[in-house]
């Protein structure tokens, strides 16, 4: 079941639910819209392993917008800091965002119960389009749990992205035993 803007409200009165900077303007139907912060990185190496710790290159973004290119995975990240301690929540592009040809997650598009922290965004674009920190990128919808949650995310030891961060993070999957 995904939450209403009413009950969207009701969790962030109750702490359940925690977006900082929030806006009220930003509550839609049943969503939250979410932005674009400064800080893209890119991968020093253009080939990447699974098994190595790839480096990343963080940049500002300038005033008069970045232009995302083609065939090049781009780390954003959100303005917005939230934690979800009942919820599970998704993020998903704005569709204003995907006919701009700017896709902004490959694969990791839900969060976990207990996850408290800026999103990291998986960049990439069709064909060349400028961007702008602070426009806004994605929208987060929160699903109901069934059950009680054992471990809370931002208890688990072995959590890989627990660290408050407002810049993009690199794939921590060097550090899964495989």
């Amino acid at each position: 079941m995904i939450l209403s803007d009413k009950r969207i409200l009701e969790e962030i009165a109750s702490g359940s639910i925690v977006i900082e900077p929030y806006d009220r303007k930003f509550l839609g139907t049943n969503s939250y819209d979410v932005h674009l912060g400064k800080h893209l990185a890119t991968y020093r190496n253009r080939v990447l392993d699974a098994k190595e710790h790839n480096e990343i290159d963080h940049f500002i973004i300038p005033e008069e917008g970045f232009v995302l290119e083609p065939n090049t995975l781009y780390l954003g990240v959100t303005l917005e800091y939230t934690e979800t301690h009942k919820h599970v929540p998704f993020l998903e592009g704005k569709s204003s965002t995907g006919r701009l040809g700017i896709d902004i997650h490959a694969t990791a598009g839900k969060g976990d119960v207990g996850f408290c922290n800026t999103w990291t965004l998986e960049i990439s674009a069709t064909q060349p389009v400028r961007i702008y920190a602070g426009m806004p990128i994605g929208q987060l919808i929160y699903f109901a749990v069934e059950g009680e949650i054992e471990v809370l995310y931002n208890t688990k030891g072995n959590a890989k992205y627990n660290n408050k961060t407002t810049r993009p993070v690199e794939s921590m999957m060097w550090k899964n035993q495989f």
